[in-house]
């Protein structure tokens, strides 16, 4: 039975890396990188390729018949870009589009929340979601609600600090509201079912380990 032919876009981040785990420790799946040229050779990108993520050149402001040549063969696109290269994705989509991809992921793995003046980053990504639908290219959103390494506080004698991303300090409200959180390590396992499920093609994908509000926390 043939591989299916993954390909990540920001495999060296946070987001990228979880998931570029959870493929990697499943033997159906084929691992490949979009790394632009001048990043090749960044110690990240070599560990990667060492764990035998296969590399393929590419930018994401290049020209958008290029994009579609390094997407060539790929069955599912991962997008894990950062908060400012949202609108990146759309270049990216035409190029899947046009590569006859079969399903993309685009940048979600935030905390739900309403379009429209409420969330900045969802409001961009967003609009990435639109256009996704506009081309009819077969997609799957998934969203994952905090991190749990981006939502307890930092304790003074520091012990837990190895295991935070950013400390969070601060109580929203009364501190009552639920939140669904999510271990950034278990992202990857999350996606790499979500990928190959036909039951979550064309849908938006609401994956996360519990609930609980900052108090509680």
């Amino acid at each position: 039975m043939s591989r299916t032919r993954v390909l990540l876009v920001g495999a060296a981040g946070e987001t990228g890396g979880s998931i570029a785990n959870g493929l990697l420790e499943n033997p159906g799946f084929e691992v490949h990188a979009l790394v632009r040229p001048r990043s090749v050779q960044k110690p990240a990108i070599v560990a990667l390729q060492e764990r035998g993520v296969q590399i393929r050149k590419g930018d994401l402001k290049g020209p958008e018949e290029s994009l579609a040549d390094v997407l060539t063969g790929i069955d599912v696109v991962v997008s894990c870009v950062g908060p400012a290269e949202q609108q990146d994705q759309i270049p990216l989509a035409k190029a899947a589009k046009s590569a006859g991809v079969q399903r993309f992921i685009p940048c979600g793995f935030i905390t739900v929340a309403p379009p429209g003046g409420i969330m900045w980053l969802r409001d961009e990504k967003e609009t990435v979601y639109n256009h996704i639908k506009q081309l009819r290219l077969p997609y799957t959103i998934i969203d994952i609600g905090w991190w749990y390494q981006l939502s307890y506080p930092r304790l003074g004698s520091g012990r837990t600090d190895y295991a935070m991303t950013t400390a969070n300090n601060e109580i929203v409200g009364d501190g009552n509201t639920p939140l669904a959180l999510t271990d950034l390590r278990d992202i990857g396992r999350y996606v790499a079912k979500i990928i190959v499920d036909d039951r979550t093609l064309n849908k938006m994908v609401f994956a996360y380990n519990t609930v609980l509000t900052q108090n509680q926390i």
